[in-house]
């Protein structure tokens, strides 16, 4: 097969407890776009591409990453070309955040949501 019948990726889906502080805080703290909201799922818009992150709401324990030799990996990194700033506002608003590392010029930190997903963003 040469050419595949995907053109691209359009959401992704993550499981939160609380759907309304979760899209509150996805909006506020990341800066995100709400598009909307209902029982049963909230859809926030990355920029103005065309993808989108669906957060749905669990009782489950459950997650967006998962683990390798029981350490948790993440399954979603964004891009921040101001990495380091966006590593402070995120200690400025509370959220739990690694420390920044850097591997052969690629910088990187890791972070979690308020729903305990691990988040990763690079530049």
């Amino acid at each position: 097969m040469s050419k595949s019948f995907i053109e691209q990726v359009h959401y992704i889906r993550i499981p939160v407890k609380d759907l309304e502080l979760s899209a509150q805080w996805y909006r506020d703290v990341l800066g995100l776009q709400l598009l909307n909201i209902t029982e049963e799922l909230s859809a926030l818009k990355v920029n103005e591409g065309p993808f989108l992150l669906i957060l749905v709401p669990t009782e489950d324990e459950t997650f967006a990453h998962f683990t390798i030799d029981n350490e948790q990996e993440f399954s979603i990194g964004f891009t921040s070309p101001e990495l380091s700033k966006f590593h402070q506002h995120l200690m400025d608003n509370q959220v739990k955040v690694e420390d920044i590392k850097e591997d052969n010029g690629h910088a990187f930190f890791h972070f979690y949501d308020p729903n305990g997903n691990k988040l990763q963003v690079h530049w």
